[in-house]
């Protein structure tokens, strides 16, 4: 049996390490890993597959950056040849990039079998990008991995015929559990920013939704220089989040009240996760991650597709509308900390599953 494993952003590296490992184990199996180069500097990609041990990718193909239909395109047409020359079996695509939606789309024109990981996410928002990649993806696969409960009613509710769903967990949380340990023996990056366990906040800010509005923008890093007044916040700059503040004029006051740092590898951010005492991003991924390392979060947006955390209080959903709302949110919780042992993403074991389903339907 051959996959074909698409990825293209950071996110989707972790939670192809987690899958790789598994199906590179097992015999009769040939993965091969194409990367799209949606995330495409040495900070943003290369370091991720050092670390995460992923073997180097069998095709790299040097998107880059573009709009949304440029680059979808782009990645499409390259996929495609990709796919005419390899011919597998399956094509396994992660979460909800257009690296995601050119990879199905990709592979459902060639009658190709199509899988997607974290299937079944909805924010009800059209108005994001990553909503229109995920609907389009889960609608074209074969089967759809779903990361929770909720996932699995969302698929439903939509027509996906039951047989395709397959309620598996959620693969972060194998890695979260894999490469936690290791970040503690590896990363120095406390000792390197000079921050001291739970003394600090965690920021994080790339989505589009925020970073192409100039009064979003303005909104959160206000708030977030003022945050910054009580408790230091670090925040590992996206090179979208840096152009915009660049180009909005802010950058020179937000370097100088917040600790700004290139974007890290996977094994720093991991650290930097555990041991902030709180975190406040717009990423799905580290909303999740933060439950994990069970750190208090404010999620950035007007929704979010992980609504299981916002029910167990262990997430506040705060639009970025306004200084004083972002900051009393964020001041509000620095003391929330309690124990849940309720964990909505299932049992550590996701990658196996995936594999294994792939493996005994492809027969």
């Amino acid at each position: 049996m051959k996959i074909i494993t698409i990825v293209g952003a950071r996110p989707q590296f972790i939670k192809a390490a987690a899958v790789s490992r598994v199906i590179r184990a097992t015999e009769g199996v040939k993965e091969i890993l194409v990367h799209t180069g949606q995330h495409y500097d040495a900070n943003m990609s290369d370091v991720f597959f050092e670390e995460l041990e992923i073997p180097r990718p069998d095709y790299n193909l040097g998107i880059g950056s573009g709009m949304h239909g440029e680059q979808t395109g782009k990645m499409l047409e390259a996929i495609e040849k990709v796919l005419l020359e390899e011919k597998p079996d399956w094509v396994l695509v992660y979460g909800d990039t257009n690296s995601t939606l050119a990879g199905a789309l990709a592979a459902v024109k060639l009658h190709i079998p199509v899988a997607h990981v974290e299937a079944g996410l909805r924010s009800f928002n059209r108005r994001m990008p990553e909503e229109i990649n995920r609907v389009l993806t889960d609608h074209a696969s074969d089967l759809l991995f779903a990361p929770t409960k909720t996932a699995v009613m969302n698929l439903r509710y939509e027509g996906i015929p039951e047989e395709r769903i397959k309620l598996v967990g959620d693969v972060m949380y194998d890695a979260a559990l894999f490469y936690g340990k290791k970040a503690e023996r590896q990363s120095k990056i406390l000792n390197k920013l000079g921050l001291k366990l739970k003394e600090y906040i965690l920021a994080t800010v790339h989505r589009a939704e925020n970073t192409d509005d100039p009064v979003r923008l303005r909104v959160i890093f206000d708030a977030l220089c003022e945050i910054a007044r009580e408790i230091k916040v670090v925040l590992p700059l996206h090179p979208r989040t840096r152009e915009a503040l660049i180009k909005s004029g802010m950058y020179d006051k937000v370097a100088s009240c917040i600790c700004l740092t290139e974007p890290v590898g996977y094994l720093d951010m991991v650290m930097l996760e555990k041991n902030a005492r709180l975190i406040a991003t717009d990423s799905g991924g580290v909303q999740k991650e933060a439950f994990f390392y069970r750190v208090p979060c404010v999620t950035l947006r007007e929704e979010t597709e992980w609504v299981e955390l916002v029910e167990l209080g262990w997430n506040c959903v705060v639009p970025p509308l306004s200084v004083g709302g972002i900051a009393d949110a964020v001041m509000l919780r620095l003391g929330s900390f309690k124990s849940i042992e309720e964990n909505p993403y299932g049992d550590g074991h996701c990658a196996a599953k995936i594999a294994s389903y792939l493996i005994n339907t492809g027969k």
